[in-house]
């Protein structure tokens, strides 16, 4: 919309006023840096992101300052302290152009304008910077100039930040370039934004916050780029020395052959496409009985771009993949999930039998255009419940397997709340909170409820393409942790999901394995023992907690990675803590699971007791060594 809005060269400017020193314009820059790096900020469109917003507001704002002597608009700068200063409003012309230019899409036959590509400063490595946020109104005004576009968003700005009158407004957008700036009024009265809440701290992009980015993928990238460069140095050395190297390659074709199935795996017209009632008559019911669905299926372009990235991403495309994932191209045509328009992004969601593919690019061209994998092979009814779609803004969209019948939210946290109905829209979720998005105190932990034909079941997002499952139960005999007992065992111990955030995790099981009286008449603690299995099979993490009465977060005692305790194959656990009680007391307090029979303390602190349940007095600070003896004679370590 904005190309047809603002003309491809920008028009010249108003009449010229008086002629503005380099020097008089860098002091009204420097002296009204702040406003100035708002108005761009708030001209921007709001696809950017926050962050990309705030660096790209302070790189046009910073290159508005003239080369040479340069006339100035004869349009006045009218708020108080800028009357009248040609300088300042030389440099404000400046701004709202680029601006307004950087948020044209790029054209295939015509060269970027400047202000079009990413600045090579400021720049800010490790960290994503944003403004505080406001509150609902600012929230309801952002939503409202994200709607405009790009000309009308700068009217509001003009007129609401800068308070110009609309003749002053129309001569500023036309020296900007504006094809139509009455038209930009117009649509600027239609949107009826707040002009009182242009000067909250929601749209000051000089004061900011600042968090890290995605701390796993940044290591695997790392990691990964070492690896490349080791391979690469192994390769060369090997290829450098004349002679055969490692011998002929007998029967195999030329380096350069093409490959039949590599060749196909890159047609979008032979990708795998479902019946919408396959999964009915199936005898598997799992990703592969997914019919594909979307706005964007018939969309042959956006698909032969999604497996020619898959094939070969280039330089510029962000690709991750869960631990244990390889992230190389299909044998053969993968099968088409989805393809369609989420919230700003254009996503493809495919499956090759081994691996979920999720491609994503900007709706309004492919520049940061992103790759992500994740395994799925194995996945049951359960286990292909849902896939996420999408992520933005701390919410997560997604797309339910064709069989779901019902959704619904819910807090873990707050086990006698009811779910929350929500609407499926051909599958798709509305926007969710995430709690993996969240890096503040954790007061809730929102997952998805799906409903099928067999039953109810619990997902949550950890990060990462396909939500996990959660189950409630003994180890091979847990079930979905939906009913009124698992919710009240999980309640206590949802936010200790953040321990095991992308990490390819599959199901996460809460079992309660020992109930145990407390010294002192403080009551009974629970014992409970969560486990984290992933696509992998390997990896699996383990987590002992300890929860006392009236607490409203269990206590992580132990942790453990790669152990078969607490899991189908070793249903059994033994886990020790410290624990002061209300007196001022210190003991020692152990529990293992059902088939104990005694448990001995050794090291800092010594005793022993028949039973599953050890209750001995210590020090503040002590270690002790846990040995439990099952009912067949074998002996169980305590959990580290």
């Amino acid at each position: 919309m904005q190309s047809q809005d603002v003309a491809r060269r920008p028009a010249p400017s108003s009449p010229a006023g008086p002629v503005v020193e380099v020097e008089q314009a860098e002091a009204a820059l420097v002296e009204h840096y702040p406003r100035l790096v708002r108005i761009a900020y708030l001209v921007l469109p709001s696809r950017m992101g926050r962050c990309r917003r705030v660096l790209t507001a302070h790189s046009l704002t910073q290159r508005a300052l003239p080369r040479a002597r340069t006339p100035a608009p004869a349009i006045p700068s009218r708020p108080a302290g800028r009357d009248g200063d040609p300088g300042y409003a030389l440099v404000r012309l400046q701004v709202v152009r680029t601006a307004l230019e950087a948020g044209l899409p790029l054209r295939r036959r015509a060269w970027p304008k400047r202000a079009q590509l990413p600045s090579p400063l400021p720049q800010v490595w490790g960290l994503k910077l944003f403004p505080r946020s406001g509150g609902a109104d600012e929230l309801a005004l952002d939503q409202r100039l994200s709607a405009l576009s790009g000309p009308a968003r700068a009217a509001c700005v003009l007129r609401g930040l800068e308070r110009l009158p609309d003749g002053d407004v129309r001569e500023v957008l036309t020296a900007a370039g504006v094809a139509d700036a009455d038209a930009a009024l117009a649509e600027a009265d239609r949107g009826g934004a707040e002009h009182r809440l242009l000067d909250s701290a929601e749209f000051d992009p000089c004061s900011l916050q600042a968090r890290p980015t995605d701390l796993l993928r940044r290591r695997r990238r790392l990691n990964a780029t070492l690896v490349a460069g080791a391979a690469l140095a192994v390769c060369g050395a090997l290829l450098g020395p004349p002679g055969d190297g490692w011998g002929p390659d007998g029967a195999a074709a030329p380096p350069y052959a093409r490959n039949p199935a590599a060749q196909a795996a890159l047609d979008p017209g032979r990708l795998t496409r479902v019946s919408p009632t396959a999964w009915r008559t199936s005898a598997r019911v799992d990703f592969s009985v997914w019919p594909a669905r979307g706005d964007l299926t018939d969309d042959t372009a956006l698909l032969r771009r999604a497996l020619a990235v898959w094939a070969r991403p280039g330089g510029s495309v962000q690709v991750s993949a869960t631990p244990g994932t390889p992230s190389g191209g299909p044998a053969g045509p993968p099968q088409l999930l989805y393809a369609g328009t989420v919230d700003n992004a254009r996503v493809v969601i495919l499956h090759d039998g081994l691996r979920i593919a999720r491609y994503a690019e900007p709706a309004d061209g492919t520049r940061g255009a992103a790759l992500d994998f994740a395994r799925v092979d194995g996945a049951g009814r359960a286990g292909s419940s849902a896939v996420v779609l999408g992520r933005t803004d701390g919410n997560v969209r997604y797309l339910t397997a064709p069989w779901v019948r019902g959704a619904g939210e819910r807090d873990l946290r707050e086990p006698g709340a009811a779910a929350t109905d929500i609407a499926l829209t051909g599958g798709v979720t509305p926007p969710l909170p995430s709690p993996a998005l969240t890096s503040g105190p954790c007061t809730s932990w929102n997952v998805l409820q799906l409903t099928d034909g067999t039953g109810t079941r619990l997902v949550t997002d950890l990060g990462e393409l396909v939500p996990a499952g959660l189950t409630a139960g003994r180890p091979g005999a847990a079930e979905a942790a939906a009913g009124a007992e698992a919710l009240r065992t999980w309640a206590p111990f949802a936010c200790s999901l953040r321990a095991v955030r992308s990490a390819g995790v599959r199901s996460v099981n809460a079992w309660a394995f020992a109930e145990q009286p407390l010294p002192d008449a403080g009551g009974s603690a629970a014992w409970v023992c969560t486990r984290a299995e992933t696509w992998r099979g390997g990896g699996a993490r383990v987590l002992a907690q300890f929860h006392t009465p009236g607490g409203r977060f269990g206590a992580v005692t132990a942790r453990a990675e790669d152990v078969p305790a607490c899991g189908a194959r070793e249903p059994r656990v033994l886990a020790g803590v410290l624990w002061k009680s209300g007196a001022g007391t210190w003991y020692l307090l152990a529990a293992g699971s059902r088939d104990t029979v005694s448990v001995r303390a050794t090291g800092g602190v010594e005793g022993s007791a028949r039973g599953r349940l050890l209750t001995v007095r210590a020090e503040q600070g002590a270690r002790a060594d846990l040995k439990g003896t099952l009912e067949d004679g074998r002996t169980v370590s305590g959990l580290r």
